[in-house]
């Protein structure tokens, strides 16, 4: 045995106290672990097995039992195998080695001494058989404790201890071999016949928590019914089990039917019971329920403890109920339960994605001053933020701070590091990272090179990208279904569909699984192309893999159908998508609308946007725009402006073509007498944007600035001010300078903000007292959009200001406002 293998064992813990052994042999045994810790140990162990007159084979076993160093064992070991004159140490000398070193996971010597063990026909006891498959399972080597446990089962005809076939169970589960562990669990009630020698409680509870991981809580609830009294006894842990599965399900009604359950049959709930609950219950956003059963819980006399605070306040940050948190905060501090490094990471994370930066680095000065220590999940939201931010000075001095901690900046720490340099743009400054992290001993992972070769696919850099897959490969790091998504997905945005094809079908020939993301990404790159044929082959082999297509699969489909004009095989898609039970999404409804925009049907592009809206989904700016377009297109303008309102009431921000939609279908309808009269009949309810055009071009506006106007006064009106001002940025971009009536639109949507206040900071002017009467009548219309003609602030305003000019007596006064 090598010192260089010997000095790499570190001890681990104390073995179990010794049997009783004679007083002679015990003295023996203990002057031999003492004389194994001397410098001239082999001539002292030679003198004194020579004066006791006892074989080293009977008493080896003994010693290396009894010994708590794993080098001495080893030691003793190899020296008792090569005593002349003496017996060949047996089975039991051998299995005690193996138990020594499986208790200090030294598995290289393990197999070797199973190797000579079966050169010399030898059986480890079956005790050594169960420490052996606890430690390979427990170390992560299943598949090696579950060939000890056949093993087992060959050589001594039995099944391994309770504790190991539990243990094996366990570690089964916990690496995601439900399957294996089933199949093993089978093969022990067999065995077992109810004696429970074999199967207990835990072997019963360890199961269904595996299924109930797959989602199979049922299975796992009829498995311990079935159970039921032979050898399973009734306890509040598998109801836990099954409760914590229904939760995860998202079942949280028969998880409160089986709480029910529970204390009919007498069993009284656990702090995991309402655990599971209450993880449930945040989840789905039902905070009154988990109000409840915080309440149930206390008045059981249960403490709650931070781990639950912590998942509520978690919940209820993602479901953006701040103030709740902050209530949950106030209570748990009531309770006496003080917040620890998790509470403060998760208020961290918030802060950063609200990009309050600096009251995450406050959190974490006060996590200091309560003598809780910062981690790497502490660090690494700030340091996404200021990446995100671009600030990648001070993003670096987090990856600084990590390792001053003595934490080693690892994947998580470099991946959040690069992922948001890659999302501020800054592919360059990500590369150079990686090529430091390497430097350091840490390798980039799939997810890493991917965040990578995206944000070079997107700059247009595909040679660089390419060059990154090769490295990968080198590194032997598998690339996974998402690095082909982003590799294919690029060349086709480069218009590189042969290259994207060839890599395509060099993943088949690599014999990777492409899985569903690649297909879709292939499909779409057809679809571009208007390649139907080829994009349905690749479906068809899709299926053929069973693979079953998705909403985005079928979507991508119908979209390439629609974009040559074929309405019929797009349609004809769209019924075998609803025949496959999928639902269609905003892609799928708004390619359609486009569709029929196209073939100038607008009746049946309106029936598809209110089928869509029926279904509670939410149109995009794309749906919303295609409509505008369409309805300008087919001469009915107060139907595309009726679907700008409606956009806007729905909180959906217009784009620059939605902005060109509107500039120039309004520019082309200027000459229509019907249109023009519209002002002169106003009535509560009609189009604002129709109104305001109409009368802009009878008071002899010029039909263009008439547009941009109304547009802005329709933002302004439903609250948009920051659009409105963006638009109003790009028309004086266009040589339109501010006039009264865009004045007038910006003061109405800063008050309707309630930034009255701050209206001569924000909006640059130059008008006189005689526009100034005009921009209170148009501020009049529009209290009869907002107020029903009550008279709102914007109106207060102006009138303020046109009274300002009559004290002074200047008719010609200009108001100047000068931007800050």
């Amino acid at each position: 045995m090598s010192k260089a293998v010997l000095s790499r064992i570190k001890p681990r813990h104390c073995p179990k106290g010794p049997t009783f052994l004679p007083p002679r042999i015990r003295n023996l045994v203990l002057d031999v672990i003492r004389i194994l810790k001397t410098q001239q140990w082999q001539d002292s162990l030679e003198s004194r097995f020579a004066e006791s007159e006892v074989l080293v084979s009977d008493v080896a076993h003994f010693v290396i039992d009894r010994v708590h160093d794993a080098e001495l064992g080893l030691k003793f070991f190899d020296w008792a195998s090569t005593r002349p004159f003496s017996c060949s140490l047996d089975g039991v000398a051998y299995s005690s080695l193996l138990k020594l070193l499986a208790r200090f996971r030294v598995f290289s010597e393990i197999e070797l001494v199973l190797g000579n063990m079966e050169v010399q026909d030898l059986k480890p006891t079956h005790e050594a058989f169960g420490t052996l498959i606890c430690a390979y399972g427990e170390s992560g080597l299943v598949d090696r404790a579950l060939q000890l446990f056949h093993a087992v089962r060959e050589l001594h005809n039995c099944f391994p201890s309770v504790v190991a076939c539990n243990s094996l169970l366990n570690n089964l589960v916990r690496s995601g071999k439900v399957d294996i562990a089933l199949q093993l669990y089978d093969k022990m009630l067999e065995a077992d016949d109810g004696t429970g020698k074999v199967v207990d409680n835990c072997s019963t509870s360890i199961v269904v928590k595996g299924l109930c991981n797959l989602g199979k809580v049922e299975e796992g609830r009829r498995l311990i019914k079935d159970r039921w009294g032979k050898g399973c006894v009734p306890h509040v842990v598998f109801y836990n089990m099954i409760i914590d599965g229904h939760c995860k399900k998202g079942d949280l009604e028969s998880a409160t039917r089986f709480l029910k359950e529970l204390k009919l049959k007498g069993f009284l709930p656990t702090v995991e019971t309402y655990g599971a609950l209450i993880n449930g219950f945040c989840k789905a956003g039902k905070f009154a329920e988990v109000d409840h059963l915080l309440t149930e819980m206390t008045a059981s006399g249960f403490n709650v403890n931070i781990q639950v605070f912590n998942n509520i306040i978690d919940a209820e940050f993602k479901h953006g109920l701040i103030e709740k948190a902050s209530e949950t905060m106030r209570r748990m501090d009531e309770m006496g339960c003080e917040p620890d490094i998790t509470t403060y990471n998760t208020l961290i994370n918030f802060s950063c994605r609200s990009g309050r930066i600096k009251e995450a680095d406050e959190l974490i000065e006060k996590a200091k001053e309560r003598g809780l220590l910062p981690s790497k999940f502490s660090y690494t939201p700030i340091m996404h933020a200021y990446c995100k931010q671009g600030d990648y000075v001070k993003a670096s001095k987090m990856l600084f701070k990590i390792a001053e901690m003595g934490e080693k900046p690892d994947l998580v720490s470099y991946g959040a590091f690069i992922h948001g340099v890659v999302v501020a743009g800054e592919i360059d400054v990500a590369l150079m990272v990686r090529e430091k992290m390497m430097k350091k001993g840490v390798f980039p992972d799939a997810q890493i090179y991917n965040v990578l070769m995206s944000g070079l696919c997107k700059k247009g850099r595909f040679p660089a990208a390419k060059l990154l897959l090769s490295e990968m490969l080198d590194l032997n790091v598998q690339p996974d279904a998402y690095v082909y998504t982003t590799l294919v997905d690029g060349l086709i945005r480069n218009d590189e569909l042969d290259e994207a094809i060839k890599l395509f079908e060099a993943i088949f020939e690599k014999g990777i699984d492409p899985g569903i993301v690649v297909y879709n990404a292939m499909i779409k790159g057809f679809c571009k192309f208007g390649k139907m044929t080829d994009a349905l082959s690749c479906l068809n082999k899709m299926k053929n893999e069973h693979l079953a297509p998705d909403e985005y699969t079928y979507s991508t489909v119908i979209d390439g159908y629609v974009k040559l004009h074929d309405l019929s095989s797009a349609l004809k898609m769209f019924g075998q998508m609803i025949k496959q039970k999928f639902k269609p999404n905003v892609v799928t409804y708004t390619s359609l609308i486009n569709g029929f925009c196209k073939k100038a049907d607008m009746n049946r592009a309106e029936k598809v946007f209110r089928g869509m809206e029926s279904l509670n989904l939410e149109p995009n700016v794309v749906t919303y725009t295609i409509l505008v377009g369409g309805f300008f297109k087919d001469g009915k303008p107060e139907k595309a402006t009726s679907i700008f309102e409606l956009m806007l009431m729905n909180n959906c921000l217009p784009n620059d073509v939605t902005f060109h939609y509107l500039i120039n279908g309004l520019t082309n309808i200027t000459t229509s007498p019907a249109l023009i009269k519209q002002n002169e009949s106003m009535e509560y309810g009609r189009s604002l944007i129709l109104d305001f055009f109409a009368m802009m071009v009878s008071d002899g506006w010029n039909p263009l600035v008439a547009a941009y106007n109304s547009v802005l006064v329709c933002l302004c009106k439903h609250g948009m001010v920051d659009t409105a001002q963006l638009l109003q940025t790009k028309m004086m971009r266009k040589g339109f300078l501010i006039d009264y009536v865009c004045f007038t639109a910006l003061l109405h949507g800063l008050c309707q903000k309630g930034r009255s206040k701050e209206w001569r900071n924000v909006i640059s002017c130059d008008i006189n007292n005689i526009e100034l009467q005009s921009a209170i009548e148009y501020s009049l219309i529009l209290d009869k959009y907002l107020y029903q003609g009550g008279l709102s602030e914007a109106s207060g305003i102006l009138q303020a200001l046109i009274e300002d000019s009559k004290l002074s007596n200047q008719p010609d006064k200009h108001i100047k406002v000068i931007e800050r």
